[in-house]
């Protein structure tokens, strides 16, 4: 049996609380955590000098009590905190005992059967060791770090109850410090990196072939249930086969002690050093409480941005200007059409199945099902069985929309301009034509943010913009937006379109991608449309290549004419009119607008599929 586990029914409490009562304050203040880490009431904490029953801690399953060594435990019971999750790393050693045991509790419920072997129990539970810790990272994995600070406390006990005899170069003792410290490394409590030292120690004595057939005891074990007593026994029986039947054998005096417990003593002393160096884990309570704070600031900052844009009152001076309006033509409002309905059907989600039983038709018949209620009809019961199993889609209903659009206006975009302006107005303009519900926004953003289009409004004209500005303050554009439709609100599907390059200074960038990280966490969708081939957009954004012709021409004294297009096509002509045959060609090879407002529809979809 482990030094800090007694199930033995009759055994007693080996407390005696000294005068001093702040022991007793510290064990109501554990005895409050139990709850929470242990999931599960009624167990009682003592903590004072003396208690344990010889080891630092000890659980006591008959009694539903934990008692910790005031002696052996490094705590102050008059500064401890157990409740502060921050002030548990000043006795991270003592806070681990105490998990152990909550571990125990929750965990070690199985039971010795009657009439088993002495030497069969102590194996199987010197195997509920590294079985019970790994059951215990699995439903509270924060606690990994607390029971690594317990592993000196708590494996020294189990290996050095008797400091006269420390471990010597036997098989039974070889074999028990590889279940308490190889077993805690396939639990994920210790590394391989920090158990080398033994892991080679005890290849030399017990053999590469007995050592293998130890772990895989101890790994069946890691995969047993806390109530599977018989496989437990039977792990315990087959370890004793492999290992000797006496677990604690008589110290040999021509042993020598100092390899094996040498090796123990690094591997102990390597977990503390690396526990050392890591930083505990936050309590929830505390992560959840940032990150409201975190979100009710952004929730502040986009209000005050909104306020800022949008605002009509608002200062319309320096730079970021518009450049008056024209109407949009016949293929604008084509594309604008295909765009809505592509955009009805972008946030319409999968059918969600359901699978339900019945005991008569329709559905597929389960023989497993119907020989049961045969078999309840024979016995004389009313069946119970539902032998019939269907399947059933159920359409979700599709969400209204809210699509937010920012189009840069700083001066590397300038020879795209007259395209950025005509892709935000079919983009806004799309949402008239959708059947369900769609509310649409446009800014512009450069040395400041302006507003094109406000929520609730559908553009009827195509707003041109200049752009020279030197900065691109996307950060407020994306606060602005999401203020004003309430893109990180998970009550609607949500699409943020980027019309952009992305080059951006390192600041903007810095922010601008802490604002689109944080919309995408709230399941908002991202799509970038890029302007050219040499783009950097934000990381995280699906990305959709705008093709768009803009030509300029530069003549050259000799008379030759060279061509160049914001596509980046480039080509030297003769002559001027070998020029215009050339650019006439150009341009008609760009596609029409109904295809790029498709090609947005697809990648709209993708997106919106893909922050689902």
């Amino acid at each position: 049996m482990s030094t800090h586990i007694t199930a033995d029914p009759t055994a007693t409490g080996t407390a005696v609380f000294p005068s001093r009562p702040e022991w007793l304050t510290l064990s109501a203040a554990l005895s409050d955590e139990v709850p929470l880490i242990a999931d599960r009431e009624g167990i009682v904490v003592t903590i004072a000098p003396g208690a344990g029953a010889g080891a630092p801690a000890c659980f006591y399953p008959a009694l539903d009590l934990i008692e910790l060594d005031g002696d052996r435990i490094k705590i102050d019971p008059a500064t401890a905190k157990p409740s502060d999750p921050s002030d548990r790393a000043r006795y991270a050693g003592a806070w681990g005992a105490f998990t152990h045991e909550c571990g125990h509790a929750k965990h070690s419920t199985w039971k010795t059967p009657d009439g088993t072997p002495p030497h069969v129990a102590e194996a199987a539970w010197l195997l509920e060791e590294a079985r019970m810790e790994a059951a215990h990272v699995r439903r509270r994995p924060d606690d990994r770090h607390w029971l690594r600070a317990s592993t000196k406390e708590i494996v020294a006990a189990d290996l050095f109850a008797d400091p006269s005899t420390p471990p010597t170069m036997t098989k039974p003792d070889a074999a028990r410090s590889a279940a308490l410290l190889l077993g805690r490394v396939d639990a994920a409590i210790l590394t391989h990196k920090e158990t080398a030292p033994l892991a080679a120690v005890a290849e030399q004595i017990l053999g590469a072939d007995t050592l293998r057939k130890l772990r895989v005891l101890w790994r069946k074990a890691l995969r047993t249930a806390d109530d599977d007593a018989d496989t437990m026994i039977e792990l315990g029986r087959k370890w004793c086969d492999i290992v000797g039947n006496d677990p604690d054998p008589a110290p040999d005096p021509t042993g020598d002690p100092s390899a094996l417990s040498d090796a123990v003593n690094a591997v102990l002393g390597n977990v503390a050093r690396a526990v050392a160096k890591h930083r505990p884990p936050r309590d929830p309570a505390a992560r959840a409480a940032r990150q409201r704070a975190r979100e009710s600031a952004a929730a502040a900052a986009a209000h005050e941005a909104r306020e800022k844009v949008f605002n009509t009152d608002g200062p319309r001076d320096g730079d970021t200007e518009t450049a008056g309006t024209r109407q949009p033509t016949a293929q604008e409002r084509a594309a604008a059409r295909a765009l809505g309905r592509a955009l009805t059907t972008a946030g319409i989600r999968d059918r969600v199945t359901v699978k339900s039983t019945s005991p008569v038709p329709p559905g597929r018949l389960r023989m497993r099902g119907a020989l049961a209620a045969d078999a309840q009809r024979a016995a004389g019961a009313i069946p119970t069985a539902q032998p019939f199993t269907r399947t059933t889609r159920t359409p979700v209903p599709t969400p209204p929309l809210r699509v937010g659009i920012a189009c840069d206006v700083s001066g590397s975009t300038r020879a795209v301009t007259e395209s950025v302006a005509s892709t935000a107005w079919i983009i806004a303009n799309a949402a008239r034509h959708t059947t369900t519900p769609t509310q649409t926004s446009t800014v512009i953003f450069g040395n400041h943010v302006r507003p094109i289009t406000r929520p609730g409004t559908i553009p009827t004209e195509v707003t041109l913009f200049h752009a020279r500005d030197d900065w691109e303050d996307i950060p407020t554009a994306l606060d602005a937006l999401d203020g004003a439709l309430g893109l990180s609100r998970p009550d609607a599907a949500r699409l943020l379109v980027v019309v952009s390059d992305g080059q951006y200074r390192d600041q903007p960038r810095i922010d601008g991608q802490k604002r689109l990280d944080r919309l995408r966490a709230t399941g908002c969708a991202v799509l970038w449309l890029t302007l050219g081939d040499r783009d950097t957009p934000l990381a995280g954004a699906t990305v959709h290549r705008l093709i768009h012709h803009n030509l300029q021409t530069i003549a050259h004294p000799s008379g030759t004419v060279i061509l160049y297009c914001s596509c980046m096509w480039l080509k030297e002509c003769a002559t001027p009119a070998d020029a215009d045959t050339e650019a006439a060609h150009h341009l008609a090879t760009a596609p029409p607008a109904t295809d790029i407002a498709t090609a947005i529809g697809r990648a709209a979809t993708a997106a919106l599929r893909a922050a689902r």
